[in-house]
């Protein structure tokens, strides 16, 4: 019950980082990608993954980045992470 509560309060805090990001106004959803979406490049993404890892207090990993293609899939990560 707990997680559903955090995990759109999780949303909600990593909508708010991405905002900055989003350079062309993309609508953000669960199944929003990063590289096609948003159309990222690598240094893009290194600034937004430190800007969750500031924003949340925690580190994802290089293996964990690499597994983290999505909006939906960063929520889930970032849930689990803050424990």
């Amino acid at each position: 019950m707990a997680n559903s509560v955090d995990r759109a309060a999780t949303a909600a805090r990593i909508a708010e980082v991405i905002e900055p990001f989003n350079k062309n106004a993309v609508a953000i959803g669960e199944t929003t990608s990063f590289a096609g979406d948003l159309e990222w490049d690598s240094l893009t993404v290194m600034d937004f993954v430190a800007a969750i890892e500031d924003e949340f207090d925690i580190i994802i990993s290089m293996n964990q980045q690499a597994e983290i293609e999505t909006y939906g899939q960063l929520i889930d990560a970032v849930t689990k992470l803050q424990g």
